[in-house]
């Protein structure tokens, strides 16, 4: 069995001393260019692999993000499988990371505790907190000096630290407003969730707004909430909505779940747009790709994610920045599943 090389062995190799080497490997400016060259071709040719968490231990930092996202049903995996959201969202951190010589890491919300010593244990230099963030776990979360990034959040405690968001309540209102400007006036809204809360609670009031812009009846039962934001979710929606005769648009707050209830409905022998018109929000690249194309809300889900994580390294590197509040905008994507009554 080969025999682990160590750093004093490159050491040995490049004839310089062991603190030599380590400087190379910390990126510490003590030693010329051409001692720094023949350090980095005696690792090449010994084919050393520094220990980076103890490299990262030394330095205090690791080059590490952390990415918290929610668990549904104790796991990750159904996000990822059906969420099309999060993984556009993950290419803009990975973006962003790659560009700037970090990695990121990928945890689920669970216990406070078990949050807490994850950071610790991978020494992350901070954390990005995707969806809502139960108010136990921050209580633990702001006992560390970790930086926190914010996405998607509304929660009264974020606006102490960074947090990027979009206009939801503008979004809510322009696709709602889009469906009545083609006479449609019995107008469902699909929140992900309750309509109390968080991002599809801001998506309801724009939605209201439109509504009572246009002096149309608010009717709560036009309100049909979901229990999750995913295709199956929305194929239930639409097995609903295919018996509502009165119902001639839909606004929905996700692409996901948008073409979710677009297949129920399609296979309860409702035509779209003819029959009922529909609109997401999002602008998934999945969504163009539907027949017939989805209209919905845009947002740049890409820079969200790229914005999230360059805020989180300027947080890192800068102490003293002062916490950002920062709104991305959104516009309607017009395509063919929106027409005329």
């Amino acid at each position: 069995m080969n025999q682990k090389i160590t750093i004093r062995d490159v050491a040995k190799h490049a004839g310089v001393s062991s603190a030599t080497v380590s400087y190379v490997l910390n990126g510490v400016n003590k030693v010329s260019e051409e001692t720094k060259e023949r350090v980095l071709l005696a690792i090449e040719e010994l084919n050393y692999q520094p220990d980076f968490t103890a490299i990262s231990l030394s330095k205090r930092k690791s080059k590490m993000l952390g990415v918290i996202m929610p668990l549904v049903n104790d796991s990750l995996s159904p996000i990822f499988k059906e969420n099309h959201y999060f993984s556009e969202l993950l290419s803009g951190v990975e973006y962003v990371c790659r560009k700037n010589g970090y990695d990121f890491l990928i945890s689920g919300i669970s216990k406070p505790e078990e949050c807490k010593n994850w950071v610790m244990k991978r020494n992350l230099d901070a954390l990005l907190v995707f969806g809502r963030f139960p108010l136990k776990v921050y209580e633990e979360m702001k006992t560390l000096s970790t930086p926190l990034v914010f996405v998607d959040s509304f929660e009264e405690y974020a606006n102490f630290y960074h947090n990027i968001r979009i206009d939801d309540e503008h979004g809510g209102y322009l696709g709602t407003k889009h469906l009545i400007e083609l006479g449609h006036k019995n107008i469902s809204f699909v929140p992900n969730g309750r309509v109390d809360c968080n991002v599809d609670g801001q998506r309801f009031q724009g939605y209201k707004r439109a509504l009572s812009e246009a002096n149309i009846e608010f009717k709560s039962s036009m309100i049909i909430e979901g229990k999750a934001n995913s295709f199956e979710n929305g194929y239930r929606i639409g097995t609903e909505i295919a018996k509502n005769q009165q119902m001639t648009a839909i606004f929905t707050s996700s692409d996901i779940t948008a073409l979710g209830i677009m297949k129920s409905l399609n296979d309860s022998g409702k035509r779209i747009p003819k029959d009922i018109s529909i609109v997401g929000f999002d602008d998934l690249m999945i969504s163009r790709y539907s027949s017939p194309s989805l209209t919905t809300i845009r947002q740049d889900v890409f820079r969200k994610g790229a914005v999230s994580a360059e805020t989180a390294i300027d947080a890192i590197e800068n102490k003293d920045l002062q916490p950002k509040q920062i709104m991305l905008p959104v516009e309607l994507v017009v395509r063919d599943s929106t027409t005329n009554i």
